[in-house]
């Protein structure tokens, strides 16, 4: 059982903290959790691929101190991530780039550059489905979307699209794994890890080709810098 469970059980919610949520909220730590980091400006810090995967994980059979049900969590993951992203569209249409500019959160900032080389490289589509596995990126491409005037039709489909095998998919990866290895707590922490920073692979990779082709600039760093 690993010990990080067992303390989170038995102290205030951590925000940064997956097990922490899940202890405190149950499944509708899931809920709060993924509406606040994709649909609120405030919630990117919020760990929502490793909250996922560690719920999934707590849904198998074990002598977890917590034990969540798989179909509740399932429907708490999908409705905060669609109801989430929603809202944030909503947002930075009524909006627009003053609710983004007014943040002096350098993350944030920095997270509305990679938004934009993304939705201008990939087209909607691609992009707001891309944006689900990338953290920070998720919270700031759909205000952005709207503020940007992308047709709600367009949006609302792709970001269910996207929204769906985000949520469901790392939950499921969870459910499967601690169903088939034999006490994975011990291994949650390097696990987390792990999908921390195979999350940031997909920005990697694009910035590693334009450094290979030299073309455009550092989709990191702002061009007036």
């Amino acid at each position: 059982m690993s010990d990080s469970i067992v303390l989170a059980a038995h102290v205030a919610l951590n925000p940064l903290d997956s097990t922490s949520w899940l202890a405190s909220l149950g499944a509708f730590g899931v809920f709060l959790a993924l509406f606040a980091e994709t649909g609120l400006l405030i919630g990117f810090f919020l760990p929502g691929d490793s909250l996922l995967f560690t719920a999934g994980l707590l849904c198998t059979s074990g002598t977890h101190v917590v034990h969540l049900s798989l179909p509740t969590v399932l429907v708490a993951a999908a409705a905060g991530a669609l109801l989430g992203a929603q809202c944030g569209f909503w947002l930075g249409r009524r909006g627009g780039r003053p609710l983004l500019a007014r943040s002096r959160n350098r993350h944030l900032r920095e997270g509305m550059v990679r938004a934009e080389v993304i939705l201008g490289r990939y087209g909607y589509g691609k992009a707001i489905v891309l944006a689900r596995f990338i953290p920070v990126v998720r919270t700031v491409l759909n205000p952005l979307a709207g503020a940007l005037e992308v047709p709600t039709r367009v949006f609302t489909f792709w970001q269910v699209a996207g929204g769906l095998v985000w949520s469901l998919g790392v939950t499921l990866a969870g459910y499967g794994l601690g169903s088939s290895v034999p006490s994975i707590d011990k291994y949650l922490l390097p696990i987390i890890a792990l999908i921390v920073v195979v999350s940031l692979l997909p920005l990697a990779l694009e910035l590693l080709r334009r450094r290979r082709s030299g073309s455009g600039p550092d989709p990191t760093v702002p061009e007036d810098c």
